[in-house]
């Protein structure tokens, strides 16, 4: 019997002492290794649920400047400080996108992913502590500053390393579930972490009273320790995925994967810019309509609650597309959320001024609502996912990584530059138009690159882009008997 038909058996026969399968081996199945379900799903869990804490910690910043404002309302608000603490985070995950993408290509990717989770742990504690040299507001506000910005670079090491070992560990699972596993513990974890963040912003001022916002602000940053802290032990306990064991390199030929993923990156990279920059930016819109609901008078636990509602809208739009991104594929389900998202910010457009008033506020809400739903359907669920497997293995944290930074100064951008269109309309209802008029054609035209030029993406596109990376290395005279676990010597 040759070689390769003996694997094939080997990998349709029960597992035994006599009859053992080498995991790797990479002729035999991911699905087919012995393993159980549960050996086989808690690695997606562990890599991909710490992007909760992206969803928290960027969330609850939110909620925790407005407080800072509260208690410092002259040195806080009317100095750079009060910009600086909420948008630092975005400049340190972009670093740690770019830099833990590498990392996890070149060195592992659950050492990358552990040494995040310390960063994430340590600067949470840090931030909740921070304080002034003598007490200083100044100093209090440099501190708190300094360590977002680091805290911002473990976030952005959960993007390369946690969620590309997810999506290589989904590669064990069911065929016709794994698509929706990834989403679920990553984007969903993502809008599961701005609904806690919120509530949890409303608790704990209900419970400290307005008159000890200089503890509740505090409460609300060290809480942030939590979620990372409970995946560290199972981190510890991580694998390298296996498709990374099988497919890693150790000398990386950059003027051929240039010339082999150019176009597909630039083009995911563009799609994942242009929704950040709406997602991000667009809480203008909810404080538009919290202002005419609850008005300036309101108790500050009352604006808190109704960001709830805000956060609440991303969930079910999260759920649908996960299931659809393994129904009908994650480049239909981006590209069709994508253009409806857009379709509805056109309505929300024409009928601004009829919305954007007290009368109309609930059907603003629930427009609005729709709007926020469909964009986690499509590119929220499904970007990450198709940066996750549009590449090869051997590459992916660095590709990943690179996508995830342009989404990242997407948002970085969005907030700058939708203000400046909302002063510069000529009047108020122009105001509320124009940003809409951007992102919804924004969205019409990721849904376009989208349909031209992203790949399909199957069950099984992992094993397949890895093979197909693999034969155009080969023709380029690369000898990928290298690649694997251990380098040839």
């Amino acid at each position: 019997m040759s070689d390769s038909v003996e694997k094939a058996v080997m990998a349709q026969q029960p597992v035994d002492e006599k009859n053992p399968v080498n995991p790797h081996d990479a002729e035999v199945p991911l699905d087919a290794l012995p393993k159980s379900r549960w050996e086989r799903s808690w690695p997606v869990i562990a890599c991909g649920a710490g992007l909760f804490s992206d969803g928290y910690l960027n969330g609850i910043i939110g909620s925790v400047n407005t407080m800072l404002g509260k208690i410092y309302p002259d040195t806080y608000n009317n100095s750079p400080a009060s910009r600086n603490v909420s948008s630092i985070a975005f400049v340190g995950t972009v670093v740690g996108q770019l830099a833990f993408g590498i990392t996890s290509d070149y060195w592992s990717r659950k050492w990358s992913l552990f040494i995040a989770t310390i960063i994430l742990i340590v600067f949470s504690a840090l931030s909740a502590g921070a304080y002034g040299a003598g007490g200083s507001q100044e100093g209090l506000f440099a501190a708190l500053t300094a360590y977002r910005f680091f805290l911002g670079i473990g976030i952005g090491g959960e993007y390369p390393a946690g969620s590309v070992a997810a999506s290589e560990s989904t590669g064990e699972l069911k065929s016709g579930h794994r698509n929706r596993w990834f989403v679920f513990f990553t984007d969903f974890m993502i809008d599961s972490g701005y609904v806690v963040a919120a509530i949890v912003a409303t608790v704990v001022v209900v419970i400290t009273t307005e008159s000890h916002l200089r503890v509740a602000w505090r409460i609300c940053l060290g809480l942030g320790i939590v979620p990372p802290l409970s995946l560290l032990w199972l981190r510890y306990k991580l694998n390298e995925p296996e498709e990374f064991n099988r497919e890693r390199m150790h000398k990386y030929p950059y003027g051929l994967i240039i010339k082999f993923y150019w176009k597909r990156l630039l083009v995911v990279s563009l799609i994942w810019f242009t929704y950040d920059f709406s997602s991000f930016s667009f809480s203008i819109y909810s404080t538009k309509w919290l202002d005419i609901i609850i008005g300036d008078s309101a108790p500050l636990w009352q604006s808190f609650a109704w960001s709830i509602l805000t956060n609440t809208f991303y969930l079910p739009g999260s759920i649908a597309g996960a299931y659809l991104a393994d129904w009908v594929g994650p480049k239909q389900t981006l590209a069709w959320g994508v253009f409806a998202q857009g379709v509805v910010g056109f309505i929300m457009t024409a009928a601004y001024k009829q919305l954007g008033t007290p009368e109309y506020v609930a059907a603003f809400v629930v427009v609005f609502g729709i709007f926020s739903a469909l964009g986690e359907l499509g590119p929220g669920d499904n970007i990450g996912l198709i940066a996750s497997k549009s590449s090869a293995t051997a590459i992916r944290g660095q590709y990943y990584g690179v996508a995830a930074a342009m989404g990242k100064i997407g948002a970085f951008v969005g907030t700058y530059v939708l203000p400046i269109a909302q002063n510069h309309a000529p009047n108020k209802v122009r105001a509320g138009q124009d940003p809409f008029i951007i992102s919804s054609s924004l969205c019409i035209f990721s849904a376009v690159i989208c349909w031209l030029f992203v790949p399909h993406i199957g069950q099984d596109t992992i094993s397949e882009e890895d093979q197909r990376f693999r034969e155009y290395l080969e023709a380029h005279g690369y000898d990928t008997s290298t690649m694997g676990s251990k380098p040839s010597q």
